[in-house]
């Protein structure tokens, strides 16, 4: 449960990081992840990539989010990460 000072500090906090800076970015994408990215290929006609790390996976279900009109109205679009 969470306390209304914890939510009023949520904006501040470092809870959405890059992915890429993730300590265990490099292992496989879980098991939510992959039920979600299916879901989000089959819906937007994409191929479903099985081999991706919990990194990719994560940049994937950004992209798939914005093509899908699944992203939070306040979700910034994911950028290029490897800039």
């Amino acid at each position: 449960m969470t306390d209304k000072q914890t939510q009023s500090m949520a904006e501040d906090s470092n809870m959405e990081k890059d992915p890429s800076t993730w300590v265990t970015g490099d292992e496989a994408m879980t098991g939510a992840q992959r039920s979600y990215l299916k879901t989000l290929s089959e819906e937007a006609k994409e191929p479903f990539d099985a081999s991706l790390t919990k990194a990719q996976a994560s940049v994937r279900i950004d992209a798939l989010q914005q093509l899908t009109g699944r992203a939070p109205p306040d979700h910034k679009p994911p950028t290029d990460r490897n800039e």
